[in-house]
């Protein structure tokens, strides 16, 4: 793919040209003679993972047969750059994710940008880390992937550039309207119509199953949304059919399905706040002895490209996540050319029918 030439991670060290002349190569230079973007450049100086080892290899040549070693600053592709955009993405190895991150790197690409990527726990703090990563990298603008809703005035403070929070809002915080830039979906909405399907086929005993009921989350937000269903439709919510897990982690969903099932509580469907936690929750079920949809129907939100697979197939309440990242380079690229301020977009979430649900009464 590569035909050559010198590399370095932000501009190569001045090189001898054919009479002696010392030339000055840019990482774009080598983009193009490479037929890639600037930042698969950059990924692959910076040794990240999202880069086919075909690539990799034809840039890592071109870096070699330069004989160059990069500098310090050169090492930190982008740490000098105008034109970086910096994607802060909490919550490690989370699959919502995948399909978004892609989109979001390849709009900033076509756009003229350099995307910096960090990842984070679910316990860090994203915004004292887009602020380090702002100083540091001497970003345009930044996308949080994945956040707390409940931002204070005073933190967001320490961010100086244009920023967008995708797949979460600001629904718990005390930020003034038109602060902040975000796009999602009414994620207590989308679990009314999750809960509301199940209800519709003669479910009454739903059990739910949530990270936590009161962390001022997404998990909150679609715990909210399982009450109120329950409440307008006359079912009384009972605490014993709700489970929590501390987390949006798998194992964890699993262990809470699991004693949920064997402890007895009389449910006929379960409501669970993510696709993954659902997947290991259905195994739960079937490890108990409670097959599903038979014994157990089961919905959930997200829509996970892997939750087609399962057997059965699991139903799911669909979020748009290419359109969110779209979404949120477009407004991010309009704050940082000013051609606009902040907005907050809500997108629609839509339901991918499975075989994870049935009538309550189908085999009784």
């Amino acid at each position: 793919m590569c035909r050559g030439g010198n590399v370095t991670g932000n501009v190569a060290e001045s090189v001898s040209g054919p009479v002696g002349r010392r030339i000055q190569v840019t990482i774009k230079d080598i983009a193009k003679l490479c037929g890639v973007s600037v930042s698969t450049v950059s990924r692959v100086i910076n040794d990240r993972p999202d880069v086919s080892p075909e690539v990799r290899a034809a840039v890592l040549e071109a870096v070699r047969s330069s004989n160059y070693v990069p500098n310090n600053s050169a090492r930190v592709l982008g740490s000098s750059s105008s034109d970086a955009i910096g994607l802060v993405v909490r919550g490690l190895a989370n699959p919502f994710y995948s399909p978004i991150i892609k989109v979001i790197g390849n709009r900033i690409d076509a756009a003229g940008y350099t995307m910096v990527m960090q990842q984070i726990s679910s316990t860090e703090d994203e915004i004292q880390c887009g602020a380090i990563m702002e100083r540091e990298k001497k970003l345009r603008g930044i996308v949080f992937l994945g956040g707390r809703s409940d931002y204070s005035e005073e933190e967001l403070g320490t961010i100086t550039v244009p920023f967008v929070c995708c797949s979460y809002d600001n629904s718990f915080g005390s930020l003034p309207c038109g602060r902040l830039s975000a796009v999602s979906i009414d994620d207590c909405a989308t679990a009314y119509r999750a809960v509301s399907e199940l209800i519709a086929l003669g479910h009454r005993r739903i059990a739910a199953l949530v990270a936590a009921t009161d962390d001022r989350s997404i998990s909150e937000l679609r715990y909210r949304g399982y009450l109120s269903a329950l409440r307008d439709h006359g079912i009384e919510p009972d605490g014993d059919l709700v489970a929590c897990t501390g987390s949006f982690g798998m194992d964890e969903a699993y262990i809470a399905t699991r004693a949920l099932a064997s402890g007895g509580a009389d449910f006929t469907a379960m409501f669970i706040i993510a696709d993954a936690m659902a997947i290991a929750a259905i195994k739960a079920l079937e490890d108990a002895g409670r097959d599903v949809p038979r014994d157990c129907s089961v919905i959930a939100v997200d829509g996970l490209l892997l939750s087609q697979y399962t057997r059965p197939t699991l139903t799911t309440m669909c979020q748009p996540s290419e359109q969110m990242g779209e979404e949120s380079v477009r407004i991010l690229l309009d704050m940082i050319e000013r051609r606009s301020g902040n907005r907050s977009l809500v997108l629609e979430s839509t339901l991918r029918a499975g075989a994870s649900v049935a009538p309550a009464s189908a085999w009784k």
